[in-house]
């Protein structure tokens, strides 16, 4: 993930990891079937870019086995340590900034990590730069203009108070560069860049214990920006946890798209 001036989510605070987790309960799935079906094997040299967490990097190596290769990047690569044997290799790399770390990879994936990018044109390009004919690009993204509530039903005060502690995350991340309605863009964007065979879905979880514990770190590790900027009081945030914490609200994330294609 890029780390830009006042990049929102850093990987060394200590909610990090447990938003990687949630990411990986929720999004994993949708993230591995695509995996399946490009027919991922012993022996594909694959590119994690922005790893963040190690889940999808481990499943990768255990699929490419000891005849493949993994370069997992990402600019804070303090939560990647753990997988860090063969035939994983990890790198600190900016996506946004740099060139690729090698050629020929037979996949290069990124999950919510192009959204952030400042220079997201110049990631795309890179990527793809970086895979030999044939190979397969999957990018997932969010969407959050595309469905900005917590709570879609917003039915009491509860949800009133969730929705308007979204729209202020929503209001920082603008702010630092995040292009909110990028998701919707990766089909047009896939295929202009010359990629064939584009697809794309979306997936949109409503509520899940993942979307609890996603939403406990965010805010958690979100809650001084909020409050430093006007956005929400220290009452707000600590009244909206307690109400997540009961278990009793539908929390969505914005929904994740997913699309891909080969390359010529």
């Amino acid at each position: 993930m890029t780390q830009a001036d006042g990049y929102l989510l850093d990987n060394q605070q200590s909610e990090a990891g447990q938003r990687f987790d949630a990411f990986a309960n929720l999004f994993d799935p949708t993230t591995f079937r695509h995996f399946e079906a490009f027919g991922l094997g012993a022996g594909w040299r694959c590119w994690e870019v922005g790893a963040g967490g190690t889940s999808v990097v481990s499943w990768l190596a255990g699929k490419v086995g000891p005849t493949g290769q993994v370069v997992a990047t990402d600019i804070d690569t303090s939560l990647l340590a753990a997988a860090a044997h063969a035939p994983v290799e990890v790198r600190t790399h900016d996506v946004g900034a740099e060139e690729p770390p090698g050629e020929g990879f037979d996949l290069v994936h990124a999950r919510l990590v192009l959204v952030h990018v400042p220079d997201r044109e110049r990631a795309l390009r890179s990527m793809i730069k970086a895979l030999r004919p044939g190979g397969r690009l999957l990018i997932e993204d969010a969407d959050p203009a595309l469905q900005p509530l917590t709570c879609p039903y917003e039915y009491g005060p509860e949800q009133q108070l969730a929705n308007r502690l979204r729209q202020g995350f929503r209001k920082l991340l603008a702010e630092r560069g995040a292009d909110l309605s990028y998701g919707r863009r990766l089909p047009r964007l896939l295929r202009e860049a010359g990629l064939h065979q584009v697809e794309a879905e979306a997936y949109f979880p409503v509520a899940s214990p993942a979307c609890t514990a996603l939403e406990t770190a965010t805010v958690r590790q979100i809650r001084d920006r909020l409050v430093t900027a006007g956005l929400a009081t220290d009452e707000d945030i600590d009244r909206h946890l307690a109400n997540v914490a009961t278990g009793s609200m539908d929390l969505a994330t914005a929904p994740m798209i997913s699309a891909w294609g080969r390359k010529a």
